[in-house]
């Protein structure tokens, strides 16, 4: 009878260790799966942060780009309102002279 105890308590010492083992290894396999999960999504969280990165700057060169335009337009605006300025300065100074516009430019 304490041979079969014994052999009794061996085998669920065995039956143990081997569950103990295969829980052992589930841990393990589960660890690992959870670190390829936080490695992609930090490589997902990377990934995001680099095309948003691209698009702020692609944003920024398209409204440097337009206040580049709008400074070119700004100043051409100027120097055609310029011109007429000094359209309209030589012929008050020719009509004040008596003498063609062209000579109160010259002036």
């Amino acid at each position: 009878m304490k041979k079969l105890a014994l052999t009794a308590a061996l085998t669920m010492g065995l039956g143990l260790a081997a569950c103990s083992q295969e829980t052992s290894d589930h841990a393990s396999n589960a660890a690992e799966s959870a670190s390829e999960d936080m490695k992609r999504a930090a490589d997902a969280a990377g990934n995001a942060a680099e095309d948003a990165a691209k698009a702020a700057g692609s944003a920024a060169d398209a409204a440097a780009h337009k206040a580049d335009e709008a400074a070119s337009k700004a100043g051409a605006a100027a120097e055609k309102l310029g011109a007429k300025a000094e359209q309209k300065a030589a012929e008050v100074e020719a009509a004040a002279q008596n003498e063609p516009v062209e000579k109160a430019k010259v002036d």
